[in-house]
């Protein structure tokens, strides 16, 4: 933090930053790993298309709209990058490779994408959500690795919940779906021994990033990380004993694909295990915070499917999905437990901020005047769940589990 700036401008300053590279990377002017240009069909309110394909495994693409194109240089530069797509020949029907100066990758293929309603609009339409919850994770990656044991405790019920019924035991080998900055997977590694395996998949290539360092500064020789999607994962059927995911299944845009995909690389006879949020109102770690937000920020509820955290909040909602995607006698539990955060209230009010970019975006549309009357009132409400050891806050999960037919 520079010298002098209070903390309520800097959250401020922070969400603003986090929209306008939002608004570079979209329109393809400000490269990141994993990005390439492709041409599209012209049509009135489209001029590019940008596809993002996350670290060779999964695609996803954006368009650029003519009210938001760039002019001048800006443009000429963006158009002259504009070669085409190609594919990894190594793995079919998966990722992209990117060739800013339209030189072929090694191992590539010229690609033909579909396009939906012959614009690129219609891929927008039916990409943007997921690649926007991957851009908001991408901002948050930084947080999540700086809080990594604060969080690796708060969660630690929910990891063992998954463990038991996943029944992961010695010398398993084990899938961390959404693994973000590599929890639970380094907590399922020490368990599982030296004779276990785990592998941690993210879409975030910022989070592998955060894991994979986690796992070098530990020393731990039984994990290792991959940037890719649930949908399409790079490993062959039947490899895992179990599959695990903590809080990322109600961010994938298709879960019953990704359920099938998770059960042929399970073994016969394997076990799924998943943890979701109950409903909001049962969890003031979530609510105490956003109900003061909403008080000056007008906050529509999401849509029914949207990629959000309570997605899956209402009971055998999950299950469901659970059960049609082909497993064997799906359940569900509740699990209640307190989410111990071992910082003061006004710590607790910056990491809840450094956690969510949601929270950094609506903030960032108060006055400077609002957002500290926010945060008063905030810290008011934290009072309740104030103890002497830190920030204490009873939580409610949804744990969804099930098995992979034995005769598959």
């Amino acid at each position: 933090m520079e010298s002098g700036r209070s903390p309520l401008v800097s959250i401020a300053r922070a969400a603003a930053g986090t929209r306008k590279q939002r608004t570079e990377t979209a329109t393809g002017f400000k490269r990141k790993s994993g990005w390439a240009a492709v041409g599209a069909p012209s049509a009135p309110d489209t001029e590019i298309a940008v596809l993002r394909a996350g670290g060779g495994l999964g695609l996803t693409a954006e368009a650029h709209t003519r009210s938001e194109r760039p002019t001048g240089e800006e443009k000429k530069n963006s158009e002259s990058r504009v070669r085409g797509v190609f594919q990894r020949d190594d793995a079919p029907g998966i990722g992209a490779a990117q060739m800013p100066s339209g030189r072929v990758p090694r191992g590539a293929v010229p690609v033909q994408l579909p396009v939906v309603a012959s614009t690129a609009h219609g891929i927008l339409l039916l990409m943007q959500p997921q690649q926007d919850t991957i851009n908001r994770w991408s901002d948050a990656a930084p947080f999540w690795e700086k809080h990594r044991e604060i969080i690796r405790h708060m969660f630690a019920p929910v990891t063992n919940a998954l463990v038991e019924d996943a029944l992961i035991g010695s010398g398993d080998s084990v899938l961390d779906i959404a693994t973000g900055p590599g929890e639970p997977a380094l907590s399922i590694a020490s368990l599982v021994g030296p004779e276990g395996k785990v592998f941690g998949i993210d879409p975030v290539l910022e989070m592998v990033d955060a894991a994979r360092r986690e796992g070098d500064r530990l020393r731990v020789r039984n994990a290792q990380f991959e940037v890719g999607p649930a949908d399409h994962l790079p490993f062959p059927a039947d490899t895992f004993d179990a599959v695990v995911s903590r809080f990322g299944v109600m961010f994938i845009a298709s879960p019953v694909d990704a359920v099938r995909e998770m059960l042929r690389v399970l073994k016969p006879g394997g076990r799924l295990a998943f943890a979701v949020w109950h409903l909001a109102e049962q969890n003031p770690f979530f609510y105490t915070l956003s109900r003061v937000i909403d008080r000056y920020v007008n906050s529509p509820p999401p849509a029914p499917d949207a990629l959000d955290a309570f997605r899956f909040a209402r009971p055998g909602l999950l299950r469901d999905v659970v059960g049609e995607a082909g497993t064997l006698v799906p359940s569900e539990r509740m699990l209640q437990f307190t989410i111990e955060v071992p910082v003061s209230a006004e710590d607790f009010w910056t990491l809840r901020f450094e956690m969510s970019e949601t929270l950094r975006e609506k903030v960032s549309k108060l006055s400077m005047e609002q957002l500290a009357e926010v945060k008063r009132q905030a810290l008011e409400a934290f009072r309740e769940y104030s103890r002497d050891h830190g920030m204490s806050f009873p939580a409610e999960v949804l744990i969804v589990s099930a098995s992979k037919s034995r005769l598959a």
